[in-house]
């Protein structure tokens, strides 16, 4: 199987603190500087590239690749926060959020989705993309949550354990190969930010 990139996307305009899943972001102003950091750790001969359709995917898939055809998948979207899409989350009724931070694999966010939706759903079309890795080199820009879920598969990490073995920055990129008939990663740029992302209420750290 031929290489496939795994890149987070930049980082997206929006306050610490704020709940966003599938909320259409634009990116901040350090949209270039970021992705002249991803460019560094691509090679050349990228040939498909898939990314999220949300701006913050797309803009940066169409500014690495500008050669390359572009598919937009929706199974690549962040987990959909429902009811908590744009809420802080240090505001979040307690007897929504709780239930949710003790199993957020398997609880779905009120009218959104569980940790394992997005796994189904990446799944597919995680399937599809490598099918096209036998002969091809592919990049694949999408989320963090997104990319956890894809090494979690590769690597048969749990998924409750897949943010701890899986500390994916802004920006960060990620070689998928195959490796004595099975798939395995390295990560290849990995920039902690100056401030630490918060995607659960302060109460949890």
């Amino acid at each position: 199987m031929n290489d496939i990139y795994l890149i987070r996307h930049t980082t997206p305009a929006i306050a610490r603190g704020i709940c966003y899943g599938q909320t259409d972001l634009d990116v901040t102003e350090s949209f270039e500087q970021e992705a002249g950091v991803i460019r560094h750790h691509l090679p050349t001969g990228i040939e498909l590239v898939y990314s999220s359709p949300l701006q913050r995917c797309a803009r940066l898939a169409r500014h690495l690749f500008p050669a390359q055809p572009l598919s937009l998948e929706d199974d690549l979207m962040e987990v959909f926060c429902g009811q908590w899409e744009m809420r802080h989350w240090d505001e979040l009724p307690k007897d929504e959020i709780e239930p949710w931070m003790a199993d957020f694999v398997n609880i779905r966010i009120p009218g959104g989705e569980s940790y394992l939706d997005l796994q189904h759903r990446v799944g597919r079309c995680w399937s599809a993309i490598t099918g096209q890795a036998t002969d091809r080199r592919i990049a694949v820009v999408a989320h963090g949550g997104v990319i956890r879920s894809i090494l979690a598969g590769i690597t048969n990490t749990p998924l409750i354990n897949s943010f701890k073995v899986f500390n994916l920055h802004y920006g960060c990129v990620v070689r998928v190969f195959g490796k004595e008939g099975a798939l395995s990663y390295e990560t290849l740029s990995n920039i902690a930010p100056p401030e630490k992302e918060q995607h659960k209420p302060k109460s949890f750290y």
